[in-house]
């Protein structure tokens, strides 16, 4: 894993609002998942001849 994408912080919280735990290579793995539907965003934006991703492209 490059960089983290995700505050572990507040995936913690988020998880635990659910009264749940969250396991310490959890914000990992949903970084994974962030950095491959970014990747996807900039790709329809490239598709799409702009070089601005925006909320349509998720």
């Amino acid at each position: 894993m490059a960089e983290l994408l995700v505050v572990t912080s507040k995936v913690k919280e988020a998880i635990s609002k659910s009264d749940m735990n969250c396991s310490s290579d959890t914000p990992d793995a949903l970084s994974v998942v962030v950095e491959g539907l970014l990747k996807k965003a900039v790709e329809r934006a490239k598709a799409n001849g702009r070089k601005t991703v925006r909320p349509e492209d998720f």
